[in-house]
């Protein structure tokens, strides 16, 4: 079960905070026309800004907020916000002052490169971790923060961020890393295929809000440019800046570490953050939750109800403040269905999904490329924040499917309900009459109309295959926890053509779809034991 939720409590710093988080997610102001900092005095209930050294000299713009009423010479435990990509520093000011009040020292600061903080934009590479243990230095002179008690956390940019100082920095006891990666390159280059929204999001975020290094530049016009040349170097840059690289020494230095995702996040997909989970191997959680990119994290940083922030509060209060809350004794892998409600409780990622339905893809599909058939992942963002408002995922006719441009297979009709729960995988023969192409493959819940309700989906790209020669694709879909009702099937739709991926498909192409009697092509459909 999830823990009770926090009353609702308006602030002022909860309203500066609303309005400059919608500016800033939006890219509508430039980073210098906003003032950010005040000078360093004391405002509401402790709240104080700070011009912070960073490493190599540059400043990082900052705030701290400190409990109220704090004795003279008390020492408290000290959490330490690095902010989201593209966010000022005042992005965690409503929740800091809820933390403040529960007898925490918090310190968030505008990552470098960002607004009015120094230096360029590094993506989490070795000179943000540098900031990061800087700023605990900092906290540690100028505060009453307990050397002994330190906490990392944040939201996307901030969760990957306090992910690798823990492997860096020992004096970090607990992490909570929000909408966060393991691996950078199994998000944005899944299926060795870019994901062209979310790296064009960033990468304009950082345009209109910060300063990108000459690296970054170069890594994103060759990435965006499909320069497939470059890939060996795109890689490297990209595992230097994935925990799931710095494994080793996160464990060696035995943070506790909760991580926190949404189903439907076309920027960190889910699966790259339950495989880093199942490799943590000191104190651990796992949460999943409908929505998009940081959409589970929001209205918790506008000072609302929120369970994501809930969890985090309460993880603090167990491994730095040593409460008995019980957050350790739960199952610590908590799943919120997209169609249901509350959570379910699993031992672990592997437990997810445990009963497995095999749907065989028989025949053979002939699918032209280069047309979009209508299936699509829908829209960066804007399309898993309507299914976690509205329950409005994207939605096709599959009957009216044009299988010109798309091969659909279809399960027999359900009679109960069937409760998808973690990774779907995908197996069939491929041949096509090109070397290079891209396939979308997309799982929909169909109605008795016909109606298909997106549930997941993945890219595949591949490169260097013989004309003519069937090969096999392997491919997981994007782990997911969906509720399909009785009297509904599932269908399995491939294309090649996905506004939110980079294709790869020649002129002409045409890609076919085989299930060799000695391979036979099937979804495997994971399913939750009742």
């Amino acid at each position: 079960m999830a823990p009770p939720r926090p009353a609702l409590r308006t602030t002022a710093s909860t309203a500066i905070a609303a309005a400059l988080l919608a500016g800033a997610a939006f890219g509508a102001t430039p980073a210098a026309a906003v003032p950010v900092t005040a000078p360093s005095a004391t405002t509401t209930q402790g709240l104080t800004f700070h011009d912070i050294p960073g490493h190599g000299g540059i400043t990082l713009k900052g705030n701290v907020v400190v409990p109220a009423g704090a004795a003279a010479g008390a020492k408290y435990p000290l959490i330490v916000f690095p902010t989201s990509w593209a966010m000022p520093q005042i992005e965690y000011l409503a929740q800091a002052q809820k933390l403040a009040d529960s007898g925490y020292v918090v310190v968030s600061y505008t990552s470098r490169g960002f607004w009015l903080s120094g230096g360029s934009i590094e993506v989490a590479g070795p000179p943000d971790i540098a900031d990061a243990s800087a700023v605990i230095d900092w906290a540690l002179e100028h505060t009453s923060a307990d050397a002994d008690r330190i906490g990392m956390g944040g939201v996307s940019y901030g969760a990957g961020i306090s992910l690798l100082a823990a492997g860096h920095d020992p004096r970090i006891k607990a992490v909570a890393a929000l909408s966060g990666w393991g691996d950078l390159i199994d998000s944005i280059y899944s299926g060795r295929t870019q994901h062209l929204q979310a790296a064009a999001l960033l990468g304009g975020a950082g345009l209109v809000t910060g300063r990108p290094g000459d690296e970054l530049t170069s890594i994103l016009r060759d990435f965006l440019g499909s320069r497939l040349d470059k890939e060996p170097e795109m890689i490297a840059w990209g595992k230097k800046r994935s925990p799931a690289t710095h494994l080793d020494r996160i464990n060696a230095n035995g943070a506790a570490v909760m991580l926190g995702n949404a189903w439907g996040d076309t920027i960190f997909p889910p699966n790259q953050y339950a495989s880093f989970y199942e490799k943590l191997t000191g104190p651990k959680r796992l949460e999943f939750r409908p929505g998009d990119h940081a959409t589970a994290e929001a209205t918790g940083l506008l000072g609302l109800p929120n369970d994501t922030w809930t969890s985090t509060r309460r993880w603090f209060d167990r491994y730095l403040k040593d409460e008995r809350n019980g957050i350790d004794t739960e199952q610590p892998v908590q799943l919120s269905s997209r169609t249901g409600r509350g959570y379910e409780g699993y031992p672990d990622w592997k437990s997810v999904g445990a009963v497995k339905e095999r749907i065989p893809l028989d025949g053979t599909k002939k699918v032209w490329a280069n047309v979009d058939s209508g299936a699509n992942g829908g829209v960066s963002i804007l399309s898993n924040a309507l299914d976690q408002f509205l329950r409005l995922p994207p939605a096709v006719s599959v009957p009216l499917l044009p299988r010109t441009f798309a091969g659909v297979w279809q399960s027999q009709r359900y009679a109960s309900a069937q409760h998808i729960r973690g990774t779907a995988e995908l197996h069939t023969t491929v041949t096509s009459t090109k070397s290079s192409g891209t396939l979308v493959a997309y799982l929909y819940d169909v109605g008795p109309l016909g109606v298909g309700k997106l549930v997941s989906n993945a890219p595949y790209t591949f490169h260097g295959q013989t004309p003519g020669r069937p090969f096999p694709v392997d491919l997981e879909l994007y782990s997911t926890a969906y509720d399909v009702p009785a009297g509904h099937r599932l269908a399995l739709v491939i294309d090649t053509v996905d506004p939110l991926y980079i294709e790869h498909n020649p002129t002409g192409a045409q890609l076919t779809f085989s299930s060799p009697g000695t391979d036979p092509s099937h979804l495997s459909v994971p399913l939750r034991e009742e």
